[in-house]
């Protein structure tokens, strides 16, 4: 017995980003009434140490 279909879809799927950026504009704000909010934060301090400038010392220029 073959298998059968009770629901078909007829929505489209976006085709290009401009749609695919409406169609998630579109999504309601009740599905999410407290959207996180992300800080930027400033990105660690860090040096070049003797170890990694050992690791092209012989170098030329880098590849």
């Amino acid at each position: 017995m073959p298998p059968t279909v009770d629901v078909v879809s007829t929505v489209k799927e976006p085709e290009t980003w401009q749609q695919l950026i409406a169609d998630c504009a579109d999504i309601p704000r009740t599905l999410n009434p407290h959207p996180a909010v992300i800080l930027p934060r400033a990105a660690p301090q860090w040096e070049v140490d003797e170890k990694c400038e050992a690791q092209v010392a012989d170098l030329d220029e880098y590849v």
